[in-house]
């Protein structure tokens, strides 16, 4: 039946033909907007220049694959450090993650850029983009992680301290282990966010997918040809990750 309140309890037959009708009725969609926009497809001078979508593509997957651990630690690391005895560690972390989240990407690229990457070749735009995307990152993610820590209930970690476990071994045995469950879903959705974002180091000329984009309908004068495979690259990148953050959600029975 397609008439369920809960999609686990559906049928895969019925899970399939419910997907199906949903990507037919975006088909029929996005086909209408464009046939009364009378749009003419020009995907031939699109097509020539593939090779240039595929080297944006994987320079956006080694950025991807370097600035997500990066921003992993860089947020562990900063929950951590609001949670510390020390006072001034605390009051820098609480800054840094405030400002960071309080001013746009795009501003960051720039300051980080112009103020340090000057001291830098070009060629080190590459790792300076994908540190800057992780610096930006991080930020969120201590908050997703700190969260997650909160949440251990004060009794657990009074117990711990009771049965003479360190701080270091209650964060391992006690801490960790359940605040991992609450945080792995939307440190997920942050992971996929971190790949999209990676489209607004075009700035830096760093030859990544949007920038490959942006060339190609510089030479062909096809927008919508550009910038939709730019669209279906992104969505394998993201895709998965979104597909694992519902298994997990799934298997924990998190609720949303």
């Amino acid at each position: 039946m397609l008439l369920t309140a809960d999609r686990r309890s559906a049928s895969p037959l019925a899970r399939a033909a419910s997907f199906v009708l949903a990507l037919a009725l975006l088909g029929l969609v996005c086909f209408a907007a464009f046939y009364f926009l009378d749009y003419r497809w020009a995907w031939r001078p699109v097509w020539d220049y593939r090779a240039l979508f595929w080297q944006g593509w994987l320079a956006t997957l080694a950025i991807s694959a370097l600035a997500i651990p990066l921003s992993i630690a860089l947020g562990l690391a900063f929950a951590l450090a609001r949670r510390a005895p020390l006072l001034p560690l605390r009051d820098f972390a609480r800054l840094f993650v405030e400002i960071t989240r309080g001013t746009p990407l795009l501003v960051q690229i720039y300051f980080y850029w112009y103020i340090f990457g000057q001291q830098l070749s070009r060629d080190y735009r590459f790792l300076a983009g994908a540190l800057i995307l992780a610096s930006f990152s991080g930020a969120y993610i201590s908050e997703v992680i700190r969260a997650g820590i909160e949440s251990v209930g004060r009794s657990q970690l009074e117990s711990a301290r009771a049965i003479g476990l360190t701080r270091g071994q209650t964060y391992r045995h006690v801490i960790f282990p359940q605040a991992l469950r609450q945080v792995l879903p939307p440190l997920a959705g942050q992971c996929a966010s971190i790949i999209k974002d990676s489209s607004l180091l075009s700035v830096l000329g760093l030859g990544e997918f949007t920038q490959a984009a942006g060339e190609v309908t510089s030479f062909t004068y096809s927008a919508f040809e550009s910038y939709i495979p730019v669209a279906l690259g992104y969505l394998v990148l993201t895709l998965p990750i979104s597909l694992w953050t519902q298994r997990l959600e799934a298997s924990a029975h998190f609720e949303t």
